[in-house]
């Protein structure tokens, strides 16, 4: 019997980490942390064109959520890494 493990596993969740062309890693909090669909999602929000930066940020949350998991915690600290990605991302 094989005693290896079917993939790589997320040290946050325990879930199979995503791989690919769609996983962007960016630093949170000191920890490079691979966050899927990012360049979709900074798009999709870029053509909302939110007023603020706080509008921005909930926006960024909310559709990182769908595929990601953000630690409750951790939320405050994903939100700017997001916020920073979103103003320095280019096409």
């Amino acid at each position: 019997m094989n005693d290896d493990k079917d993939g790589v596993y997320c040290t946050i969740c325990g879930g199979m980490v995503p791989e690919g062309d769609n996983i962007k890693k960016i630093e949170i909090d000191g920890i490079i942390t691979g966050i899927n669909m990012l360049s979709h999602i900074i798009q999709d929000v870029r053509k909302e064109s939110p007023a603020t930066d706080v509008a921005v940020t909930e926006e960024l949350l909310k559709r990182t959520e769908k595929y990601n998991y953000i630690p409750s915690k951790k939320r405050e600290s994903y939100g700017r890494a997001l916020l920073n990605e979103y103003k320095n991302f280019s096409d």
